[in-house]
Formats: structure tokens, sequence, C-alpha cells
């Protein structure tokens, strides 16, 4: 497909007519004194229309007839034409004669296509790129809010830029933006259609006729995605998961069919559950989506977001180790495994519960947490208010939420401590407990009570839908009660899981039975030759064996494209793989 498109690009686009009839404004006999002079805004128009026709009239033919071309294949609802146009075609454009200026205004290229439609369109895009439009929408307001915030690097002439435009890039427009998409799709009136079972006839008269294109339906509900990604960005994790009431976190969900939207949906839910204290829902989350991954990192490799998605899943690996830090579990040996060979030196700090392990948790968090943004900027229009805040500069918001986080982490830091005393006994008399704990019995009962409080947690059950949603749970193995002067404990102790390594050690034995079936025999002895002859598999895969070698082959390329061969070998770790130097 890409080799036609670009045959094509030489080929059927010289026949593009570019000689398109746009109006000419002449001027002669505007400023006759016979004739009455124009409005200012009918003079705007045209000054506005002259400067179109000059940026028209500079624009490459190539880049005329890919917009034509583009545009007709977008008519005739070809997503397989549009696909490789948006990965392939604009990429090189871009490359071409953009790579350091802007692409056009939509309004210079407007008489290519037509200019606009007033009613809903009958197109159909890919949905890559659907929440791609959503997705860079979110990143260039999160950008800029980053980049307003920082009010000592401003200059004379950004300064007074930012004071006359209070309202650029405000959190509300952008929420709005966001939210008028949901309702004019009707995409929560659609999910709720179909969790009842309404007919398509039922369901296209219900959301009208917006909703029923996919078009619309599509950017309705990356909407919410993106809702979600900007409430936890603005700090109001409850709002982000609340929004969510409908999406159901499932490998059957929509958002699953965009690699990209799928990992980023699970890492704010995730995230929004650490802020929340619920750490078991997003150790589950987390699980989740880094098994998913881990499956799917052959295909990853072959997409333009790998770099991305490699990034995010070791944020994720990151947070998993504090929940499981703060929440022990055991539901899944594999990533458990991965996440203590990349961090076992901040884990078993974080895990001892110490003052020694705020660093580490520190550490982790401002890596793996997503970048925070202020509301509201800072007051560039009030020349005296603006001095009043550069001489005391509000905290950063990042730096807010970690002080809260490690609030609740100095607060469960006797836990694992008063834990490993306990599991040793059935039942203790208060008195030596304290005396193991170096403390006096106020202040033993305080750490029991802190210990109970940390081990009970609210959790989702398996039928609640929404994220929100769940009951209070146990979620340690480790109980007890006082008794007068005694402490009594009881342990439930989970049997160990079998299956998990049996599959483990029988994919290892499959493994090695392959490469030994597929080593070349030894050599005879006395045998002339003694040059080593590479074996069929070797030249195959150009020694790293078969599929594996070609695989590196393609990562190498990909790597040397964003930065080099170094990076290729940092991004096969970051998957949960094994370093190949």
């Amino acid at each position: 497909m890409a080799q036609r498109w670009e045959s094509d690009f030489e080929d059927d686009l010289q026949a593009v007519d570019l000689n398109l009839a746009i109006g000419t404004y002449g001027q002669n006999g505007i400023y006759e004194d016979t004739q009455p002079r124009i409005d200012e805004a009918t003079l705007l128009a045209v000054q506005q229309q002259m400067a179109q026709q000059a940026a028209f009239s500079v624009l490459p033919d190539e880049v005329k007839r890919f917009v034509v071309r583009f545009h007709q294949a977008v008519l005739d609802n070809n997503l397989a034409e549009i696909t490789v146009a948006y990965e392939s075609g604009w990429n090189k454009l871009t490359e071409k004669y953009y790579a350091k200026i802007e692409w056009p205004e939509a309004e210079v290229i407007a008489p290519l296509v037509n200019d606009d439609s007033e009613g809903p369109v009958t197109l159909e895009l890919p949905e890559q790129w659907l929440w791609d439009i959503i997705d860079e929408f979110i990143y260039q307001f999160q950008s800029f809010c980053v980049w307003r915030s920082k009010v000592k690097s401003k200059s004379e002439e950004e300064l007074g830029l930012l004071a006359d435009a209070g309202q650029v890039w405000s959190s509300y427009s952008v929420l709005n933006v966001l939210y008028s998409l949901i309702q004019k799709s009707r995409i929560h009136e659609h999910m709720a259609a179909l969790q009842e079972g309404k007919s398509p006839a039922e369901i296209s008269e219900l959301v009208g006729e917006y909703g029923v294109r996919p078009l619309y339906r599509m950017l309705g509900y990356f909407s919410i995605i993106g809702l979600l990604r900007v409430h936890s960005l603005l700090g109001d994790f409850t709002l982000a998961l609340k929004v969510m009431e409908g999406v159901e976190l499932n490998q059957k969900s929509p958002f699953t069919r965009v690699t990209a939207c799928h990992v980023t949906t699970y890492y704010y839910v995730g995230f929004c559950y650490i802020m929340l204290r619920r750490y078991p829902d997003a150790i589950r989350t987390f699980v989740s989506i880094l098994n998913f991954i881990l499956r799917m990192r052959q295909y990853h490799t072959r997409s333009y977001q790998y770099d991305q998605i490699n990034k995010t899943a070791d944020r994720m690996y990151a947070l998993y180790a504090i929940c499981n830090a703060l929440s022990p579990s055991r539901l899944d040996d594999n990533i458990s495994n991965i996440v203590k060979e990349r961090y076992g030196e901040q884990f078993s700090k974080m895990s001892k519960g110490s003052e020694e392990g705020i660093p580490a948790f520190e550490e982790l968090f401002l890596y793996a947490c997503p970048k925070f943004i202020n509301a509201n900027p800072p007051p560039y229009d009030d020349p005296e208010l603006l001095s009043i805040y550069l001489n005391d500069l509000p905290t950063e918001p990042a730096q807010r939420h970690l002080s809260l986080f490690l609030s609740e982490v100095r607060a469960q830091a006797p836990v694992p401590t008063l834990r490993s005393f306990l599991k040793l006994y059935t039942s203790l008399d208060a008195t030596k407990l304290a005396s193991f704990l170096d403390a006096d019995e106020e202040e033993m009962v305080q750490q029991l009570m802190v210990m109970k409080q940390a081990s009970r947690s609210v959790s989702r059950v398996e039928n609640e839908k929404g994220l929100l949603d769940g009951q209070t749970m146990p979620t340690s193995d480790l109980d007890f009660v006082i008794d007068e002067n005694m402490v009594h404990i009881a342990e439930s102790t989970v049997g160990r899981r079998y299956a998990g390594w049996f599959i483990r050690n029988t994919e290892h034995a499959q493994r090695v039975f392959d490469t030994v079936k597929n080593s070349p025999l030894p050599p005879k002895s006395g045998s002339a030759q003694t040059q080593h002859q590479p074996s069929h598999r070797e030249r195959e895969g150009g020694g790293g064996g078969g599929e594996r070698g070609e695989r590196g082959e393609r990562g190498g390329d990909r790597a040397n494209a964003s930065g080099g061969q170094k990076n290729a070998g940092h991004n096969k770790v970051a998957w949960g793989g094994v370093k190949v130097n």
C-alpha cells in the first residue's frame, strides 16, 4: 500500500488541476470620490483574502496534490489509503517542506477541499487518528500550562503576550471542548443502550444524526478518556474516575483497539487509584495492562508509538513497586519479578517502612507521576499581583501531590516492623510488644490502629461497573484483636501457586529443546573441513536465531531513527525482556 501511494504521488496526481479559481479583489476605484468607501470589516476581509491568495501561491505543487488526493480518499471513506497517507505521506512531506516551519493554515488550503461543511459529515477516519486528535489536543494544553507557569524565564515580549491572552488555553475552554464532543455524540446514551441490549434502530433514534456516525461517536468516546487525563492533571482524581462511568475496563472495550489509548487509560486509572489509597485496585490495573504489553511487545516494536508506550510501561512498573511496598500482594509473580529486576534497590528500601525508604518513594513517584498543571495561570495582567507572585512562588503541582502522598507513606511507616513481630506469634502480651517496638503502650496501640486501617481498603468487586464503586475488604493475610492486655493474631496463609511455576518452567524447557533441535550437528572427526559452517538458522536469523534476529534488526532500524542502536537495546529491557548487548 505504501509503495502504491508513493508511485501514485508522481503519476496519478499529475493530472490534478491546481489552477483553482480564487476570487480576485482589485482595488481600482475603491477610493475614488465617486464611490463610497468600503467599511472596515469589508476591507479586512479583502486583506485576508489577498493574504490567503499569496500564501496559496507559494504552496509546493506536491503539497497541493497531496491535499487533493487525501481529500478524495477521505470522501471515498478509503480507510486503508487514509491510514497510509497519515502514517507515511504526511510525515515525508513534513520532513521535506515543513521540518522547521508550520503547515499552512486551514484557510489557505480550504479552496482545495471545498471549504467547511455546515452539518455532520459522512466521513470515516481511522480510530488511531481520532485518538491522536484528542491526545495531541490535551498534550498542547498541558505543555502550554507548564510553560506558562514558569514566570521567571519569560522575556518582556512574552510577558506582554501572556498579559493580553489570559484566557488562552484556559482549563474551562479545554474542558468545554471535551464535554461538547461527548454531548454532541451522545456517547453516554449509546453505551447505556448497548448495555441494555437495545436494537440498532432504537440506538440510532436515541443518539441522533451525529451519534449514529462512527466519526463523532469515537471522538466522543475518546473525549471521555481525555477527561480522565485532564482531571488527573488538575489533581481531581475522584472526578477523573467519575467521568469514566459507563466505560468498562476489559479487553472488549473500544479503547483497546488503539494501543496508545489502551495504555493511557490504564495508566491514569491506576494512578488515580494510588492517590485515592486504593492500592489493590491500582495493582490489578497495572498488572492487566503490563501483561498485555508483554504479550504484544512483538507487535509494538513495529508501531510508530513504540517509544512512548515503552516509557509509559516503565513508569507503571515504578508505580507497581510503590503499590506493592504499601500493600504487599502476589497477584502476578511475573510482573513482580520484573519490578524487582528494575527497581529492586528502591523496592527493598520502601518495604522496610523506615525513614530511609522515603527518598525511594519520592524518586519513583516523581519519575512515574503525570506532569501536573495549575488550573489558574499566574496574574500576568496585573503587574502588582505578578510581583507579589514572584516573591512568594506557589508550590509546584507535582511537589504538592508528592507531599500529600508522602504523608500517607509516613503514616504507614511502622506497619512493616509491627507486621514482622506479629507474624511470629499467635498471642502476645501488649507490654512485651511495646518493648519490642521501643514505645510505650499508647504509642503501640496507635501503631496497631494504623496497621488495622492500612490492612483494609475499598476495592472493586467483580460485578461492579463504576470505577469508584467498591466495598471495604481486607488487603492483608494478617489480622489481630486486642483483648485487655493481650494481642491475639490470626494469619490466613495462602497456598503456593503451582500452576504458574509449572507453566514458566515448561516454557523454558520448550525453548531449550527448540535451541538444541535447531543447533548444527558437530563436524565428523577427521573431516578436512575444519572451518565453521553457519547453520541454516544462523543464516536466516543473522546469528540471532530466526524470528528473534529479524525483530532485532527491525528494532535497531527504529532505534537509529530515534537515537541510535544504543537505545534499541534499552527499549528491549523496558518491555520486560532480557537485555541483549
